[in-house]
């Protein structure tokens, strides 16, 4: 039976799916769909008032109803995340990124007693919440780097 297929070492197996997940885009994948499953997971709660971030959102923006723009914000973020799903899409999840992005870290300026236990190092949960965001930035750039790269494919 086992001359029907070769054996692998673990070294020689690690390397041919090293090779089939460049060949399918896999990490990039795997980006994208994660930056989709947290924007409508995350901008769902909002309308509903079941966010945490919602009184962090409302302090940040007082100058705005937030009866009116936590539920906005949080179809925004679910219309990101639906636009990380389509590949044709994604140059504009990219550009509503960008734009929630610069809002989600206006916290740390604007209300840094909240965002910071010891300036400027110690951060609170709320300022821990904010700069995980670095993260998704980094995804979003990496995702916008491989489209870039690769033709379209059709799925």
């Amino acid at each position: 039976m086992s001359n029907l297929s070769p054996t692998l070492t673990p070294s020689e197996l690690v390397d041919a799916l090293r090779q089939r997940s460049r060949q399918v885009q896999l990490p990039y994948l795997l980006l994208q769909y994660s930056l989709a499953i947290v924007y409508i997971w995350f901008g769902a709660l909002k309308p509903l008032g079941l966010s945490p971030a919602n009184e962090l959102v409302t302090l940040t923006i007082p100058w705005l109803e937030p009866e009116f723009f936590v539920p906005f914000l949080g179809y925004w973020e679910v219309a990101i995340g639906v636009a990380f799903l389509t590949r044709s899409l994604l140059p504009h999840a990219l550009v509503l990124m960008g734009l929630q992005m610069f809002g989600t870290l206006l916290p740390l300026v604007l209300l840094p007693h909240i965002c910071f236990s010891k300036f400027p190092f110690v951060l609170t949960l709320e300022g821990q919440y904010i700069i995980k965001n670095l993260v998704f930035i980094s995804a979003a750039i990496a995702v916008a780097a491989n489209l870039r790269r690769q033709p379209a494919i059709v799925a």
